[in-house]
C-alpha cells in the first residue's frame, strides 16, 4: 500500500497508534519513535522504561543522499566505585541496589535522535507533543497485558523486597490481573517535567538531582556526577556487504557484530537456501551462529577496551575462513550463551523513506526491581552483564560501558528496498533478525509472513534456564529428527511461543509502498497512516 504519512510496528499495539498520529501530525520518523518510544516504557514496563538504555539506526534522506547513522544511549558504570562496593560476591546481583550499577541512556538517546531530526530532517513538533500519549497512559492506566501479568507473577519471589517494586507493580501485594488498569503517577509527573524541562532535565536538571538522591537512598553506587557526564552519541554503524545488498547493526558495546556475522554466514552456505522449514536451513543459521558468538564471548566490550577493530570480522577474508569452518552434516559443540534480556524493538519509516530501527532495554524483566520513590522510575539491571573476575573481557571498571545484547537492524538492499527490522530476546535477537532478513530476502516471504514464521532459539532467553536448540511446534516433524541426527540437542516448544522473542519488520518498495509484519507472540500491532 501507499499510505498518505508512513508506517510503524511495535510489540505494543498503543506505541504503534502513537507513532501513526505524531505521523499524521506531520512528524518524521524520529519525532514518531521518540513518542512511540515514551509510550512503549509506559505500557510495557516488564520489557523497557526510561530507566534502561536504547539504541537507534537511522536512515535519513537528506539533500546531500541518504545518510545511515547510529545513537547510542547506553550508561556506563559509576566514575567512581565505593571501596569493597562488591566485597564477598563472585558475581554482580541481577537484583536489588547493587544491580542497579549503570546510568540509564534511554532518555538522552531520544534527545540525541531529536537533535538529528531537526538538523536533517526539519523535525519541528515541540517535546510537550510527544510525550503527550505517554503521559496520558501513564496517569489514566492502560490494561495489564497477558505478558506483563505473567513476569510479575513469575518474577515475584526475587522482586517483592526490592525497594518501590511492589508499590508500583503489585496489587494488593500479588500481580495484578489481565485487564487491569495499570497506572504510574509519579512516571507521569516525571514525563510531564520532561515534557516541560527539556530531555536534558534527566541528566542536569532538578529530575537528575532527585533520581541520583533516591539512587544513593537505596545503595547504588550512582552518583549526580555519573548523571552529569552522560551524553548520548551518534556513531557510524557496522556494515556487512550482503549479496543481497548492505545491512546495518550497531557496533560494540552491543552485539551487531553478531547479527552480521550470523548473515555473511549463512550468505556463504548453500543449506541456507533450502526451504525455510528445512533442517538444513535452520542447521546453516545455527552453526553460524555459534560461530559469531565465539567470537562475541571472546572480543566484544566497551570498544575502548577491545585489542580488535569489529569491522575486521566483516571482511570478506574474514567470512570466508569463518564459513570454512561450519560443517554442513555435523553440529558443532556449544557451550552456554549470555543468557535473558527484556527489550522492545520498534520500527518506523515515514512518508519520504526516513526509517528508524530501535530498541530499547532495561535488560531482565523488571531490570533492578528499583522503582526510584520520587520519579517513579524503574532502573535497569544491564550492569549484572559487568564480569567481577579479573581479566575477563567484559571486567567491570569506573565508566566502562557494559556489554549489551541490544541490537536493531537495517538494510538497503540491491533491488531498491528498505528494510527495517529487529527482535528481542537476549541470544535470540540475533537469531530472530537472521529468520526474518533471510525469510524476506532470500526465501521471497512476505514481512507478516517472515515474522510469524516458526522460528528456534540456540541458548537462552527470558526465563529459560537450557541451552538446548529450541524449535517452536510448527516445524515439521522431519525437521527436529533430521536436527537431531546432525548431532543437535533439540527442544520443542509451543507453537507460537514467547521464549523466541517479539520481532517486527517493515520495508518500503522503490515505489514508496509500505508494508510491515508485527509478532502474534506480542501485544503489538502495524499500524500505517
Amino acid at each position: 500500500m501507499q499510505p498518505a504519512h508512513g508506517i510503524a510496528v511495535a510489540p505494543h499495539a498503543l506505541a504503534s497508534t502513537t507513532a501513526l498520529a505524531v505521523l499524521r501530525d506531520g512528524g518524521n520518523a524520529i519525532e514518531a519513535m521518540v513518542a512511540a518510544a515514551a509510550t512503549i516504557a509506559v505500557a510495557y514496563p516488564h520489557m523497557n522504561g526510561i530507566g534502561g538504555d536504547s539504541f537507534w539506526l537511522i536512515s535519513a534522506n537528506t539533500a546531500t543522499g541518504r545518510q545511515v547513522m547510529g545513537v547510542e544511549g547506553c550508561g556506563s558504570a559509576p566514575a567512581r566505585l565505593p571501596e569493597g562496593y562488591f566485597d564477598g560476591m563472585q558475581n554482580v546481583p541481577y537484583r536489588g541496589p547493587k544491580a542497579a550499577l549503570t546510568l540509564a541512556g534511554t532518555v538522552s538517546a531520544w534527545e540525541r535522535s531529536l537533535e538529528v531530526s531537526r538538523t536533517l530532517l526539519g523535525g519541528r513538533l515541540p517535546l510537550s507533543r510527544l510525550l503527550e500519549d505517554a503521559i496520558a497512559h501513564a496517569r489514566d492506566g492502560v490494561p495489564v497485558t497477558a505478558s506483563q501479568h505473567r513476569s510479575t507473577q513469575g518474577k515475584l519471589p526475587e522482586l517483592a523486597q526490592v525497594a518501590g517494586f511492589a508499590q508500583t507493580f503489585l496489587a494488593g501485594g500479588a500481580a495484578p490481573e489481565v485487564g487491569a488498569r495499570f497506572r504510574q503517577p509519579r512516571l507521569a509527573s516525571t514525563l510531564e517535567q520532561l515534557g516541560r524541562a527539556g530531555l536534558a532535565d534527566f541528566y542536569q536538571g532538578e529530575l537528575a538531582r532527585s533520581m541520583a538522591a533516591d539512587l544513593s537512598g537505596v545503595g547504588s553506587a550512582l552518583t549526580l556526577e555519573d548523571f552529569l557526564q552522560h551524553r548520548a552519541q551518534t556513531c557510524t554503524p557496522l556494515m556487512l556487504q550482503h549479496s543481497q545488498g548492505q545491512v546495518y547493526n550497531l557496533p560494540p558495546p552491543t552485539q551487531g557484530l553478531v547479527s552480521l556475522l550470523i548473515l555473511g554466514l549463512m550468505d556463504r552456505q548453500p543449506g541456507a537456501n533450502a526451504h525455510h522449514l528445512s533442517a538444513g536451513y535452520v542447521h546453516s543459521a545455527v552453526e553460524a551462529a555459534k560461530q559469531a558468538f565465539a567470537i562475541r564471548d571472546r572480543h566484544i566490550t566497551d570498544p575502548r577496551h577491545m585489542s580488535v577493530e569489529a569491522v575486521h570480522f566483516l571482511e570478506a577474508a574474514e567470512l570466508d575462513a569463518l564459513a570454512a569452518r561450519i560443517d554442513p552434516n555435523r553440529a558443532a559443540p556449544w557451550g552456554s550463551g549470555k543468557g535473558p534480556a527484556d527489550t522492545v524493538w520498534l520500527g518506523v519509516i515515514d512518508n519520504q523513506g526516513n526509517a528508524v530501527s530501535m530498541i530499547q532495554s532495561i535488560y531482565h524483566e523488571f531490570g533492578s526491581g528499583i522503582v526510584l520513590a520520587q520519579s517513579g522510575v524503574n532502573w535497569q539491571n544491564r550492569g549484572a552483564s559487568f564480569s567481577l573476575a579479573p581479566g575477563h573481557i567484559n571486567v567491570l571498571a569506573p565508566g566502562k560501558r557494559p556489554f549489551h545484547t541490544l541490537n536493531p537492524a537495517l538494510a538497503h538492499l540491491a533491488d531498491g528496498r528498505l528494510m527495517a527490522y529487529g527482535s528481542m530476546g537476549g541470544d535470540g535477537q540475533p537469531q530472530n533478525q537472521s529468520a526474518v532478513f533471510t525469510r524476506v530476502v532470500s526465501h521471497g516471504l512476505s514481512a507478516q509472513e517472515a515474522v510469524s514464521a516458526p522460528r528456534w532459539l540456540l541458548g537462552r532467553t527470558w526465563g529459560q534456564a537450557c541451552d538446548s536448540l529450541k524449535l517452536e511446534g510448527r516445524f515439521p516433524d522431519d525437521t527436529l529428527a533430521e536436527l537431531r541426527a546432525l548431532g543437535h540437542e533439540v527442544e520443542q516448544l509451543a507453537d507460537y511461543d514467547e521464549t523466541c522473542g517479539h520481532a517486527g519488520c517493515l520495508i518500503r518498495y522503490p515505489d514508496g509502498s509500505l508494508e510491515g509484519g508485527s509478532d502474534p507472540r506480542s501485544d503489538g500491532a502495524v499500524a500505517v497512516a
